[in-house]
Order: C-alpha cells, then sequence, then structure tokens
C-alpha cells in the first residue's frame, strides 16, 4: 500500500554530496545555515530521499535547539520520516523524540506548546503518543487560548485512533467539562467539534439543553451545529422539527453573520421542502445577493437561486422582483444570470412589473457611464423580446421605447431591435400602424447597413395604406438623396459647377486632363478627358436633410447588396401604391420615380468612382425589380405582395413548434446527481432470486450507475476502442483501451510476453504530438514467461485537436546485456470524442462567422447524388447540429445551403456551411466552409470531413 502524503514540494537538487552538505551544516552552530539545511532535508524526504543517516544528526543538534523556525521545521522532518519497520512495528530509534516531545508540550513558550499539539494531530503510532498523554491533557488548563484549542484537536486525533478510547478513556465527559466553562470562541468550537465527531449524543445533548443561546455563540461554532443537525437530521428524520426552529432562529437574528446564514439557507432546502422553508432560504439568498459585494458570492447565490426555481418555481415567483435587484451589479456575468433566472419565473401576473423593470435598465443603458452598455442593451433587447413573444400583451409598453435604439452604435443591439419589431409587427397586428409611423420617423437614425435591410423588408411588407405608401416611398427618396449619385463633369462644366454648389462635389478633386489628339484631316487639335464625381451630399432643397442620407452614405461606400434590397422593396411599395392610389399619373410618376433610382444605382456599380464595381447578384436583382415595374404580371404580383409574408409567417411558427419541442425535451432529460442513492430496481421487483442471481443483478446496476453498463449491440462500440499497439509475431504484444473523458485520456494497456524468458526493467515509454500532455511516466516492471501485465497511462488535454500518441515498449533480457525496443503503432485520437451538437441563435451564428479568423474550405467529393442525403451523413459524420430549420431545406430545387453548429468539452464554437449543387450529371459540387476562433479545431474537422464525406449516408 502506498503511504499517504500530506504535503509534496518538487525539489530536483538531489545529489549524494548534498546529504553529506546537509549534515555539516546541522552540526554547525550557524542558526540560519541549520534552518537552510533542515529546509534542504524536508525537500528531500518529500520527493523520495529517505537520509537515514540523518536521523541521529537531528537528534543530537537540532532536537536541543530553541529557535521557532527550527522547531517548526524539526516537526515537520519528524512527520514525514518513517516511524516504522517494514513489518509495521516503531522503530526503536523513536523513542528518542518522546522526551523532547514531552519537553515540548511543558515548555513555557506557549507557540513550542501549540505546535506540538499540532503535530501530534499527524501522529498514527499509538506506542509514540501513549506516553504523552498526561501532558496533553494539562494542556487543556494552560492560561492561553492558542494552547488548549490545539490541545482539543490532538485529544479529538488521538481518540480516532484504533487504540484511542484505551488512550483516553474519558476524554468526551473531559471535553464536555471544558465546553461548559471555556470562553475562547475558537476553543469552544473545537471542543464542540469534538463532541460531534466522536460523541455525537453529548454533542445533541449540549445543543438541546442550550438551544435558546445558540443565536449567541459564535460564527466558528455555529457552523459545527449546521453540521451536526445535517448529520442528525439524515439518521432521524422525525426529529426535524426541532433542529429547523434553531435553523430559523439563526436566520431570524440580527448578529448571524453572511457565511452562517447561506449554511442556513442551504441545511434548510436540503433537510424539509416545506414551503415556509424554502421561501425562509430563498429569501436569504435574495438578501445576500444585495449585501454581499464579491462578484463570485454573488454568482454562487445565483446558482442557489436558479436550483430552487427549478425545484420550487410558484414560491420563486414571489420573489422575481428581489431577483431582478442583482442587476444593480455592473458585472455582465451577473447579470446575465440574474436575467435568467427571471425569464424563467415570469407569469402573467409579474410580467408587467418585470417589463416595466427592464425598459428602466435600457434607459440607464444611455448614461454611457459603463463600459459595457452596447452588450447589457442587447442582453436587455432579448429579455424584452421574450416577454413579449411569450405574453404579447405587453408588447406595446416597450417596442416604441426600443425603436429609439434602431440607431444604436452596437449593430449587434440594433439587430436585436429590428428583429424584434419584425416579429412583433406580425404577431401583433394591433401595433402594426403605430409600428410603422415610429419606424418612419426613426429609419433616418439607422447607420448599420444589417439593420437598414430588415427595416426596408418591414416597411415592403407592412405599408398597406395609401398615406403609409407615400410615406415610405418619400422616406426611401429622402433618405437617398438627389439623384445621380455621380456626374459626368467636363473641364469647363466642372469649374462652373464646382463654383456654384461646392456641396455637392466630393472631397476627392476632380480629375480633367487635356491631350492632343489626331483629326482625320491629320491636324492636331486638344480635348477635355471627362471626370466622374460621387456626389456625397443631396442638394439643399426645402424638406431634404442637411446631411448625407443614410441609405446614400452606405450605397456611395459599395454596399451594392443594401442597394438590391432597397429596390426589391421599393418594387413592392410600388406595387401595393397600384392597388391603394386611384390615380394612375400619380402612379406612373411612383414607378418612373422608382426606376431612375435603380438605373442610378447600376450606372453607379459600373462606374469607375467606386472602389469595386457591383456583384453579379445585386445586378441581376435591381435588372429584376426594373423589369418588374415595366411589366407586371398577377402571378409575379401575388408572389411579391403575399407569398413573402407567407414565408415569413410560417418560419415564425416553425421557431415556435421547435422552441416547444426543446422545452417538452428538457422536461423529459433526468439529471443525476453524484450523490443520489443507487435504485436496485431489480431487488424491488422480483422475489425469490438465488444469490447468484442477485449478485449478477446489482452488479448490472452499479455498472449502469458507473456509466459502464453496456447494452445489446453496444459491444461492438466498446470493441472500437481496443487499438492493436503491436504485431502478433513481436516477442512483446500489447494493446491499448482508450476511454476518452472531457479533459483526459486514460489507456489501459495490457502487455503480454510470448517469450520463454523473464523480461527485466519492461517500460512503457510514450510520447504525444498536439495539445496532449503525458502526466507521468508509467514505471518500470518485470515480466514472467507467458504473463501479462495492466499498465495504466493518463494523457489530459488542453484543447480540441486531433493528437497523436506514439511510443515504445523497452526491456531486458538475462541473456541479452542491451536494452530491446519494440516499436508501437500510434494512437489517433478523434477529435470527435470532444464535439457535442449545440444550438445558438442565427444573429449569434452570423457574429461568430464574422469573427472568426480561422477558416478551413473543403471541396465536395462524394458519391452521394442526393443533397439531403449527404447534408444528413455530414451531420452524422461530424456530430453537428443543423440550425437551418427543415422548412428551408423542403423541395427539389437542385442546391442546398445549410449551416451546422456544435460546441467542444472546451467551450470552443465549431461553425460549418454547407453549400452544393446537383450537376447535370447527377454528381454534387459545392463547398464545406469550417470556422473557428482556433487553428487546431478548423483543420481537425476539415480532415475528418474530408475521410468521411465519400461515403454513403448509412456509413
Amino acid at each position: 500500500m502506498e503511504k499517504s502524503c500530506t504535503l509534496l514540494v518538487h525539489f530536483d537538487k538531489s545529489s549524494p554530496a548534498l546529504a553529506n552538505e546537509i549534515k555539516e551544516a546541522l552540526e554547525g552552530n550557524d542558526v540560519p545555515a541549520k534552518i537552510d539545511a533542515m529546509r534542504k532535508a524536508v525537500m528531500l524526504l518529500l520527493n523520495g530521499e529517505p537520509l537515514p543517516q540523518l536521523f541521529i544528526t537531528v537528534v543530537r543538534y537540532v532536537l536541543p535547539s530553541e529557535d521557532h523556525t527550527i522547531q517548526k521545521l524539526l516537526l515537520l522532518y519528524l512527520e514525514i520520516i518513517d516511524k516504522t519497520d517494514a513489518r509495521g512495528r516503531v522503530l526503536p530509534e523513536m523513542i528518542l523524540i518522546c522526551q523532547t516531545l514531552r519537553n515540548n508540550l511543558q515548555h513555557p513558550n506557549e507557540y513550542i506548546r501549540g505546535v506540538t499539539l499540532r503535530f501530534l494531530c499527524r501522529l498514527s503510532e499509538a506506542e509514540i503518543i501513549e506516553p504523552l498523554v498526561p501532558s496533553v491533557l494539562s494542556n487543556l488548563e494552560h492560561r492561553h487560548p492558542f494552547v488548549r484549542r490545539n490541545a482539543v484537536l490532538a485529544i479529538m486525533a488521538i481518540y480516532k485512533l484504533p487504540q484511542g478510547e484505551q488512550l483516553l478513556v474519558d476524554a468526551p465527559e473531559t471535553i464536555e467539562r471544558l465546553l461548559s466553562t471555556e470562553q475562547d470562541a475558537s476553543t469552544r468550537r473545537n471542543a464542540f467539534l469534538m463532541l460531534f465527531q466522536c460523541a455525537q449524543d453529548r454533542a445533541v445533548a449540549y445543543l438541546l439543553s442550550h438551544i435558546e443561546s445558540v443565536t449567541e455563540w459564535g460564527e466558528l461554532m455555529q457552523m459545527v451545529v449546521l453540521d451536526l443537525i445535517r448529520k442528525v437530521c439524515r439518521t432521524n428524520r422525525a426529529e426535524k422539527g426541532k433542529y429547523i426552529k434553531i435553523i430559523i432562529g439563526l436566520l431570524d437574528s440580527a448578529s448571524t453573520s453572511t457565511a452562517v446564514s447561506y449554511e442556513c439557507a442551504s441545511t434548510l432546502v436540503s433537510l424539509s421542502s416545506a414551503p415556509t422553508a424554502i421561501r425562509a432560504a430563498a429569501n436569504t439568498y435574495c438578501q445576500l445577493l444585495l449585501s454581499q459585494s464579491d462578484n463570485n458570492v454573488k454568482l454562487i447565490v445565483l446558482d442557489r437561486l436558479n436550483e430552487l426555481r427549478s425545484a420550487h418555481r410558484d414560491i420563486m415567483v414571489e420573489l422575481i422582483m428581489d431577483v431582478l435587484r442583482a442587476l444593480s451589479s455592473p458585472n455582465l456575468d451577473i447579470r446575465r444570470k440574474t436575467i435568467d433566472i427571471a425569464l424563467e419565473l415570469i407569469t402573467p401576473r409579474n410580467v408587467d412589473e418585470v417589463v416595466m423593470t427592464l425598459k428602466k435598465e435600457v434607459v440607464k443603458t444611455q448614461s454611457g457611464e459603463l463600459e459595457k452598455n452596447g452588450e447589457y442593451r442587447q442582453m436587455l433587447v432579448q429579455a424584452i423580446h421574450s416577454c413579449a413573444i411569450k405574453f404579447p400583451e405587453v408588447a406595446g409598453n416597450v417596442v416604441h421605447l426600443l425603436m429609439d435604439y434602431l440607431g444604436d452604435s452596437n449593430v449587434a443591439s440594433a439587430m436585436d431591435v429590428v428583429i424584434f419589431v419584425r416579429e412583433i409587427i406580425e404577431t401583433n397586428p394591433k401595433l402594426r400602424v403605430s409600428i410603422i409611423t415610429r419606424l418612419l420617423d426613426t429609419f433616418y437614425q439607422i447607420r448599420a447597413a444589417r439593420v437598414c435591410s430588415c427595416a426596408l423588408w418591414i416597411l415592403g411588407e407592412y405599408c398597406l395604406s395609401l398615406s403609409e405608401v407615400e410615406s415610405a416611398i418619400a422616406t426611401i427618396k429622402q433618405c437617398l438623396g438627389d439623384l445621380p449619385f455621380y456626374t459626368l463633369n467636363s473641364e469647363e462644366t466642372d469649374s462652373s459647377d464646382t463654383s456654384q454648389k461646392p456641396s455637392q462635389v466630393n472631397s476627392t478633386a476632380t480629375v480633367s486632363s487635356r491631350r492632343p489628339a489626331v483629326l482625320a484631316d491629320g491636324t492636331y487639335a486638344t480635348q477635355s478627358a471627362a471626370s466622374e464625381t460621387a456626389i456625397t451630399a443631396p442638394t439643399l432643397a426645402a424638406g431634404s436633410l442637411s446631411s448625407p442620407g443614410n441609405l446614400r452614405s452606405l450605397i456611395l461606400g459599395g454596399d451594392f447588396f443594401l442597394g438590391a434590397v432597397v429596390a426589391s422593396n421599393l418594387t413592392k411599395i410600388i406595387l401595393r401604391l397600384e392597388e391603394v392610389q386611384p390615380s394612375k399619373t400619380e402612379v406612373n410618376r411612383a414607378v418612373s420615380g422608382a426606376l431612375l433610382i435603380m438605373v442610378s444605382m447600376l450606372q453607379l456599380g459600373q462606374s469607375s468612382v467606386m472602389p469595386h464595381p457591383i456583384d453579379n447578384d445585386s445586378y441581376d436583382r435591381i435588372v429584376l425589380c426594373i423589369r418588374l415595374l415595366c411589366n407586371t404580371g398577377d402571378e409575379a404580383r401575388k408572389i411579391w405582395l403575399q407569398s413573402c409574408r407567407q414565408s415569413f409567417a410560417k418560419m415564425l411558427s416553425d421557431k415556435q413548434l421547435r422552441e416547444i419541442e426543446e422545452i417538452k425535451a428538457k422536461a423529459q432529460v433526468s439529471h443525476a446527481q453524484p450523490d443520489d442513492l443507487i435504485d436496485f430496481y431489480h431487488l424491488k421487483s422480483r422475489k425469490g432470486m438465488s444469490q447468484l442471481e442477485l449478485e449478477d443483478e446489482v452488479q448490472d446496476d452499479l455498472k449502469r450507475a458507473t456509466g459502464e453498463f453496456t447494452k445489446d449491440g453496444d459491444d461492438a462500440n466498446k470493441l472500437n476502442r481496443i487499438l492493436q499497439l503491436t504485431g502478433f509475431s513481436d516477442p512483446v504484444y500489447a494493446e491499448a483501451y482508450v476511454t476518452v473523458h472531457h479533459y483526459d485520456i486514460v489507456l489501459d494497456v495490457t502487455v503480454i510476453n510470448r517469450t520463454k524468458e523473464t523480461l527485466q526493467n519492461l517500460c512503457l515509454e510514450l510520447a504525444t504530438m498536439g495539445d496532449l500532455k503525458l502526466v507521468e511516466r508509467p514505471q518500470n516492471y518485470i515480466l514472467a514467461p507467458e504473463s501479462s501485465k495492466q499498465i495504466r497511462a493518463n494523457i489530459k488535454v488542453s484543447s480540441t485537436e486531433t493528437g497523436v500518441i506514439f511510443g515504445n515498449i523497452v526491456y531486458e533480457t538475462s541473456n541479452v546485456l542491451e536494452r530491446n525496443v519494440v516499436v508501437l503503432n500510434d494512437i489517433h485520437i478523434d477529435i470527435m470524442d470532444y464535439i457535442s451538437p449545440a444550438t445558438c441563435a442565427d444573429v449569434a451564428f452570423r457574429n461568430m462567422w464574422a469573427e472568426f479568423e480561422w477558416e478551413n474550405k473543403v471541396a465536395v467529393n462524394t458519391t452521394i447524388q442526393d443533397e439531403k442525403q449527404f447534408l444528413e451523413h455530414i451531420i452524422k459524420s461530424t456530430n453537428m447540429k443543423c440550425l437551418t430549420p427543415p422548412s428551408a431545406l423542403d423541395g427539389e430545387c437542385g442546391y442546398l445551403a445549410a449551416n451546422l453548429y456544435a460546441k467542444s468539452v472546451f467551450g470552443e464554437d465549431a461553425l460549418v456551411n454547407v453549400s452544393i449543387e446537383r450537376q447535370d450529371d447527377g454528381k454534387l459540387s459545392g463547398y464545406i466552409r469550417i470556422r473557428s476562433k482556433t487553428q487546431g479545431i478548423a483543420l481537425s474537422l476539415g480532415d475528418k470531413i474530408t475521410l468521411k464525406q465519400k461515403g454513403g449516408g448509412s456509413s
């Protein structure tokens, strides 16, 4: 059996000469040198050097020393050295230290007495302790509390020894008498702890006889009282009532410390599920949440409140406003956890109060005092969004307030607001008119292209009346500014125009040059080269903006996708104008104005003013809108004005169904706690079983409880974990069973000696590549002929990356002097063992896709000819979750695009986009793009996909 070690400090300066240096320093009279030598001796002993020749030197030259540091190091030395021989008998020389220990226990200095008593707590040899017992008992009456409290601990440690009751027959009675007269708080705590550990009946009797004064006891003793209550109530549940009264009394006492209050609340929850007890515990947690300044304490308390929420939701609903007061903390983690708990406690009765509190917090974020106001505002917007979806009646109270943040500098927060507005306007038709009016008023404040695109879609779909349609057209034109977006100027017109309208010209100077040209008759002439100038500001006219419009600035910046969005939604608005406007003249005027805008965008995209030309997709979309306005058919009108909104409504309904299914799935999952009792259901349901059958059933239950139980058909999966490391013809055969946990890998290597000789100093030498680290080197073994040995190796994993373990087996034989080496096969650790499917919002996915810098692009190369079958095969091979809803993958169109997402056990995100198209010959082509924050996960996942994508859907 391995010896227990209470202290381990690395020290790598071991050498034979060092032991002699230590011995010489200890024999000298130099106190600092002696202290340094004792330190080195302790270090060597801790690292396995026995130093047997040093003991007598320590007894002769160190024991008599009066220096406190030397005495402390001496006690460490005596604690570490072997005090028994191989048979467990105390070494004769140990009797030499008994007299010194007795003298220390009677020393006039209280420090020497105290540290010696503390040292006795770590001794387990009764032969050494027995002569010291009278001196230990006499220290219970010492004048200094430091000595008395350590004397109580020494008595408790001695009493717990196998021979302790013979050494200290009346120890409980002695400690009980001390407890009744002692005034020092620490000594009283240690005395009560000794009764609790060694004589529980006496501790219970003392507690019940002083039940009225428990609230006046010190914090340390009250903590021990709570430990005693928990232990007693587990064994005797019938008496819980009287002990719960003690806990309630501690909670109600004004002098109770915060630590005791927290433990009281935890004890109440563990002992009782009565509403009164749970309510008292929850109130205590809420008070701690507000009174404590340490963020770690707040997070721990929030975890406890969340546990109460999951088990006693009805009671926690009453305290939702108390929980929300934790939003006053500036820490984002605390705020996030507080909001998550509150969202689970919302009911129709308290939703108005919760939303009002969240609205106030949103207004506070305008102050700009805090660093992460934008992120906090985004969190609040998402919470309000969730409230409005669950309880539509509160949407009207918050939607107008949030629309003020459409122009927020934090794009993520502004996107959350506009997505919230888009969903509310569909699910709450009563708010449509007021939302459209508010959106038209605040549209010019929007500065982000993505937010503009979503706001334009809302205007295109939900502007229904004549006034709304006309206002929408006017707003879009106003934000686009005067047309065209750029002008063609010759030298003469350029000089006159710039003198008359300086505000219309870009800050970059107009470039014009003169060069000679050869005319038809052979003579020379001078001509001016025209230049292109983009107009960045609209002309200052009545009703126009005094600064560049937001749409104009974004389009001139090269965002032609936004230009295509403007064109398509302007087309929708014009088509709706044809339905609600009786005057054909007004309709034709609006159509011509829209056509002029679209043509101007196309001209801008093809001009040399822009840093890059318009992309083909945006160009084709704008051209489609022009054609549609020139010749509109009934079928096209139906698609543009009805089908788009129907698709959006279907998307929302699918989203709600998925959320409901996820809630049901979470409710069905049972989470087993580590300390839960194992339910041997076989023993309950079957009678008359033989002893052998009972043992088999119990063994199965234990395997199931520890996760080792394999169902029918799982044996093949278990065999897949066994890897052959050497060949059958090698003198040493080895195979490994690989067990992958979250943060470590365990290799159970079976080594078999296939020779007729004894193998000496056989060692398994391993090395790793990647983010793997061998914890400790396996020791050497002696392997008899044709015998086997199980060798275990632990490897730590620090990141999600495909790693390789390689090595060899080294051994010696009696016939051959040199060492023999058997090279092992490499063990490849699969990245799939660390990746699990996960889900995230579409906005979060897009943000991560834009932020992550590592990308791995894998070309599609497969024999599968069906897009959906190939997607399912990739999902199964990569152990990822498809974020694209099934409704978006319906139909047969010849191409498919889907987003996949997973998280590793280390919290790393893995993003995958699958884009494939079926060619005319039936083969699939396209790309699979992987993005991640780290290079390892992108490369490893790409290699996995490359290997797996050629297989069939059933592989």
